[in-house]
Parts: structure tokens; C-alpha cells; sequence
């Protein structure tokens, strides 16, 4: 594509416009909307406790953390909260960023590099695919959760070569949960590490809220386990947890680590509250899974396809972008907030509406998601 740069901004802008995946960012008043699209899945993110914590942190140590980890900016919040996710996960040590994004990066940017070997499943999120690019690496990619498949990858692949195998614990916009012990078992058998991004099963799956991997599968069996803080425990941020080696391998190679401010000692004070509450209040995720029961029982009873998930990521398929957008916006004007999701976050004809439940949303308001989905329904027909 020839011309200027501002000819070049505007005909990528007007394609994806003609294509039904233009993006729009909204200031969200959330007084005037149920939200049913964000990832605060125990209700964590506005707990009095969690932001209490969040203004003492701040007015102790200060707004900011002043600078990186290694040169001032490693806080006693930050070490004591390194020192929770840690026991949390059921690991030696673990390691703060200042997202997800940068957590994936860092990771597969210090381990691998063109001798590598990364093998991702095909759904796995942007950051793990932009990871291995990042680190010039080797990368294949799996059917979505399907260990033939991998294994017959591993198989092909030269025994010289590093191999890392990398999985979404909880694929974040179907909802399904990586088959963990099946990962592990390969990944013994073919001598490669297993690295395991579990952004959304931390808190909200395993006896302790530590996810899908957590204490049932240790160091031993996946040696780099990656989650944030942003989702269930309602902060911000993220970790990495794993042996002694590979966080002090991280902290000397990984360069959204020693590049980047350590994270707002507010927030890593508002995160220990937040495990406060995980550990002291289990009946949170006990309401979440009832309100996932109750909302996939009313959307079976409605016809409506969704995607097997237990998990409170419940989507919507609907296929088409102009009906997805179309049934987004019917629903925001009545009062629901819902993600309009669209390649290239998912694959093309899989446009969908990703619905989120919380354990603090209220069975008034799941019926009343359910009522306005009936009424599309009748309007436009099942999906």
C-alpha cells in the first residue's frame, strides 16, 4: 500500500470499518449498566476493603513505586505480596509485572530464542503468540486442546532443540479449561517445560482459588505458571511463580521486568486484601458457580447457543458481526453491559457475545439478562 502516512491510517481505518470490526473505547458509567462483560468474577474489584487497602498502601508508601525493581522500586508491599502468590500457587518464588501482557512477554522472551522449540495451542491469547515472535523462536501451533495433535508435533521435532510447551489454563474467550495432566504427561514424555498462562482460573478454580494448575501440580510438573491479578482478585498487574532458578533467571533477562516502573505499592497493598478476602470468604466462589448454573440453565431453556463452559466466561455465538454488534447494542440500551467479540480476537465466522458473570451479581439481574436475550430471540430468531 503506497501513499502518505495519514492516506496509509485512513484506508486500514476504512477497511476494518467496511468489515463490521471497528473497535470503539466508551468512558463506562457502571452506576447505569450491569456489567456482564468484565473479568471481576468475585466481586473484588469494588470491595470497601480492597480500596481501603488500596488509598493506605498509597498513603504509606506513596503513589508510586519511583522506579524499576532492581534499582528502588522493590517495596516491602511488594515482597510480602510476591511471598502470598507464591504460598497461594503453591511455589517457591514468584516474580511481579506490571500486566499480563508484559508477564508473557518477559517469560518467553527470557527463555526462548531462535534454538527453541514453542509449541502453543491455537487459541492461546496474543501475548503468548506475540511472546514467542518477540524471542525470534520456533513456533508451532496445536489444534485447540488436542494432544494428538501435539504429541505428534513433539514427536517431529529434533531432540537437540529446547522445547517449550505453552497453554491457556482458561482459554479466555471460550471458557474451557486446558487439560493440565494431560499437558504434563506429554511434556515428560517428549522432555520439554510447560509453561501455563492461568489469567483466569486463578481465584476462581482449585480448593483455594489458586486455579487450575495451583498446588496440584507443582514446579516439577509445570515449571512456569503465569497469572494476574486484574481478573478475579480485582487489581492489577501480574505474576510469575516457579522455582528459585527461574525467578532469579527472570529478574536478570526478562525486560519488561528490568525495564519498566515496579508496580504502584497501592495496588500490591490492595491485592494482599484481595487474598485476604479469597481465603476468608470461599462462598464467593460458590456464588459464582451457582450463578454460572442458574445462567446456563435459563440460556438452554432459551435455545441459545453457547459454548460448553463452566466457567463464568460464557459465549454467546452468534457468527455474524453486524448481529453480534447489532445484539450488543440492543442489549447496552437496556441497561446490560456485554463484550462484542470479533476476529481477529477469535476466528472469523465465530463472532460472539462474550458474557461474563460475577459472584456478586444479584439472580434479579441474570433473570434480567436472560428476559432481554428472549426478546432477541423472539425478534431475530435463535442464533
Amino acid at each position: 500500500m503506497s501513499g502518505s502516512w495519514p492516506q496509509r491510517l485512513a484506508a486500514h481505518q476504512s477497511q476494518r470499518r467496511e468489515q463490521g470490526l471497528w473497535r470503539e473505547r466508551r468512558v463506562h458509567v457502571r452506576d447505569a449498566v450491569d456489567d456482564f462483560a468484565g473479568n471481576d468474577y468475585l466481586g473484588l474489584a469494588q470491595d470497601p476493603r480492597v480500596s481501603q487497602a488500596a488509598a493506605e498502601g498509597a498513603q504509606r508508601y506513596g503513589a508510586g513505586a519511583r522506579a524499576s525493581q532492581l534499582v528502588s522500586g522493590h517495596l516491602e508491599v511488594h515482597r510480602r505480596l510476591e511471598a502470598r502468590l507464591a504460598a497461594l500457587v503453591g511455589r517457591p518464588r514468584a516474580l511481579l509485572f506490571s500486566s499480563g501482557y508484559m508477564a508473557n512477554l518477559g517469560v518467553l522472551q527470557a527463555l526462548c530464542d531462535g534454538t527453541t522449540a514453542v509449541f502453543q495451542d491455537r487459541l492461546n491469547h496474543a501475548s503468548l503468540l506475540d511472546g514467542a515472535k518477540l524471542a525470534g523462536a520456533r513456533a508451532r501451533r496445536f489444534h485447540h486442546g488436542d494432544l494428538d495433535d501435539l504429541a505428534c508435533l513433539l514427536r517431529r521435532s529434533t531432540s537437540e532443540a529446547p522445547r517449550l510447551v505453552v497453554s491457556d489454563g482458561v482459554f479466555s474467550m471460550d471458557g474451557d479449561v486446558a487439560d493440565v495432566p494431560g499437558l504434563v504427561g506429554l511434556c515428560r514424555r517428549h522432555d520439554a517445560w510447560l509453561m501455563i498462562d492461568d489469567a483466569h482460573g486463578l481465584g476462581v478454580l482449585g480448593a483455594h482459588g489458586d486455579g487450575c494448575v495451583g498446588r496440584a501440580h507443582g514446579s516439577d510438573e509445570v515449571p512456569v505458571l503465569v497469572g494476574t491479578l486484574g481478573k478475579a482478585l480485582g487489581t492489577a498487574g501480574a505474576f510469575v511463580a516457579g522455582s528459585e532458578l527461574l525467578i532469579e533467571h527472570l529478574l536478570q533477562f526478562a525486560r519488561p521486568c528490568i525495564y519498566t516502573t515496579a508496580e504502584p505499592p497501592g495496588v500490591s497493598a490492595a491485592t494482599l486484601a484481595a487474598l485476604d478476602i479469597l481465603e476468608q470468604e470461599p462462598e464467593r466462589r460458590e456464588q459464582l458457580r451457582a450463578h454460572i448454573a442458574r445462567f446456563r440453565t435459563g440460556a438452554e431453556a432459551l435455545g441459545l447457543k453457547l459454548l460448553p463452559s463452566t466457567m463464568p466466561i460464557q459465549p454467546l455465538l452468534l457468527g455474524d458481526n453486524a448481529r453480534t454488534l447489532r445484539w450488543a447494542e440492543t442489549l447496552r440500551a437496556l441497561g446490560l453491559l456485554v463484550g462484542a467479540i470479533r476476529a481477529p480476537t477469535v476466528p472469523r465466522g465465530q463472532a460472539r457475545l462474550r458474557i461474563t458473570l460475577s459472584a456478586t451479581h444479584e439472580t434479579a439481574q441474570i433473570e434480567r439478562l436472560l428476559d432481554a436475550l428472549a426478546e432477541l430471540t423472539i425478534k431475530e430468531g435463535r442464533p
